[in-house]
């Protein structure tokens, strides 16, 4: 399983300050440029972070692999839309978007405790207009902050994400799981369980109010990671190569749909790899994938999964699938709901 940061908020705290400082200078530089240039200033920092068969192929439409599994549970109705596409970047800073990234940062180097807060209100600066700059940084603020208040067990007050739980006599880690629309893994990894079977009846743990969702762009092979409606984290992405394109829309978790390093065909050569094999393609995870509006409607035999080849992550090289590195595709797996979790692919 992927490892997931826990550090405490005193030891971030130097940082956030940091950033704080050099927002106000960096906006106050591009206008001077835009000013002086006429040029715009722009950027595009990608996230730098890092299967299988679930249906008929990986990437394609015909496989000789049939998954081995339990039968699949009803499709559970969609409770959750993401939020409202972001507005296109500006060429200009925002100046409103400036002062509330400094009146939330400012915030939080009064009162760490209200950290929630802080999330919330730089979640809802980035549905304004702004340059990539700005959203750049907001977005790498947002992920900080995750670290202290979703990957750790701390559970802040008046956290609509996140809470305590009392697990009762019975209790599983995977029905918990189910209960808050997350998967069992998440649970386990936040609260540092050794075995799903130590949990035990009286001790509290913190759980998670899911589901998760992720929004991905082609044009900057990016995919970003939501829980319900705020920001987590972006990941660099692979996409599907000309002629194969990764159908935009809609895309649901296929319940039934994920799975750990299966047989794979390729659906050219009808070569068959097994996870051991040299040539394996597909890395350790693979999330089906199901279509539901758009290009995708009533597609199938698409997936998020892992690469042996990471140096073609931010490149269009795949059937269609959505590629991603290795350590990232794993964490994406304990988060993604089967049947809840939602897959928008964007231009």
């Amino acid at each position: 399983m992927a490892r997931y940061p826990s550090r405490f908020y005193n030891r971030r705290r130097g940082r956030i300050r940091k950033r704080t400082n050099i927002i106000p200078v960096l906006v106050i530089i591009v206008v001077a440029i835009v000013f002086i240039y006429g040029r715009h200033f722009l950027g595009n920092n990608k996230a730098e972070t890092s299967a299988a068969l679930a249906n008929t192929n990986v990437e394609n439409q015909t496989s000789s692999f049939v998954p081995v599994e339990s039968t699949p549970e009803p499709k559970s109705h969609l409770e959750l839309k993401l939020s409202e596409i972001t507005p296109e970047g500006t060429c200009e800073p925002n100046p409103e978007v400036a002062q509330r990234i400094d009146e939330a940062m400012a915030l939080i180097d009064t009162e760490p405790g209200r950290i929630v807060e802080v999330r919330d209100r730089l979640n809802q600066v980035l549905s304004m207009p702004m340059n990539k700059e700005q959203r750049t940084a907001i977005k790498r603020q947002l992920s900080e902050l995750a670290d202290i208040w979703l990957f750790s067990r701390t559970v802040f007050p008046q956290d609509r994400l996140c809470s305590n739980y009392d697990v009762k006599p019975g209790d599983l880690l995977s029905t918990i799981g189910e209960q808050h629309k997350v998967p069992w893994e998440i649970l386990k990894e936040v609260n540092k369980i050794h075995s799903p079977e130590l949990l035990k009846a009286g001790e509290t743990i913190k759980v998670i109010n899911g589901p998760f969702h992720v929004r991905i762009y082609c044009s900057t092979f990016t995919m970003d990671l939501y829980l319900q409606d705020t920001f987590i984290k972006s990941f660099p992405v692979g996409l599907g190569k000309p002629g194969r394109e990764t159908p935009t829309g809609l895309w649901v978790v296929k319940p039934g749909g994920k799975m750990i390093s299966p047989p794979w065909t390729d659906p050219d050569t009808f070569k068959r790899y097994e996870a051991g094999d040299p040539d394996y393609p597909l890395g350790s995870r693979w999330i089906a994938l199901e279509g539901t509006e758009g290009q995708a409607k009533g597609r199938l035999g698409f997936a998020i999964h892992g690469t042996t080849k990471p140096e073609q992550i931010g490149t269009a090289g795949s059937r269609g699938c959505i590629r991603l590195r290795d350590g990232d595709v794993i964490l994406t797996y304990s988060l993604l709901m089967p049947g809840l979790s939602q897959v928008q692919v964007l231009e």
